[in-house]
């Protein structure tokens, strides 16, 4: 991996997103979180990105549910009411897809950020994660073939 390649050769494309309105039930928040692995979703209005929802704080925001079959009730009245806009987090790092991966590794690095919105004339058109950079690692072949592993039989 070039760390000096632009951030749009390793980002998630803003297709293969799922995202979710502002004003969208944290009931489907929490089917999302249920049904993927991933840890991010970006709040929208109309491809703006408003806000991002973590799965710590969604499971934050649930922290008080009980698991007590009386209280599923309660726990879904909850769920049904509150919309992602109540606990999202507005003030977001950005960058540009045609930033250098070193500048979205110091970003991370200085801020402790787990996602960062990729946004091109306030459009969201990806994101980035430290998993997207050590994916795009993994994936790299040494220049000397020498230092390739070759397994045994």
């Amino acid at each position: 991996m070039n760390i000096f390649a632009p951030i749009s050769s390793i980002m998630t494309d803003h297709k293969h997103l799922v995202t979710v309105d502002p004003e969208e039930s944290l009931a489907k928040v929490k089917e999302i979180f249920d049904s993927h692995k991933f840890h991010h979703i970006p709040v929208v209005h109309f491809r703006e990105i408003v806000g991002i929802i973590s799965r710590t704080d969604f499971e934050h925001f649930m922290g008080g549910a009980s698991h007590f079959e009386e209280d599923k009730y309660v726990n879904q009245l909850r769920l049904d009411r509150a919309q992602a806009q109540d606990i999202m987090v507005k003030r977001l790092g950005k960058v540009a897809s045609d930033d250098r991966i070193n500048v979205a590794l110091e970003v991370f690095m200085v801020n402790r950020f787990h996602a960062l919105p990729v946004v091109d004339d306030g459009e969201l058109v990806g994101m980035l994660t430290p998993f997207d950079i050590m994916l795009a690692l993994s994936k790299q072949v040494p220049s000397d073939s020498s230092l390739v592993y070759e397994q045994k039989d």
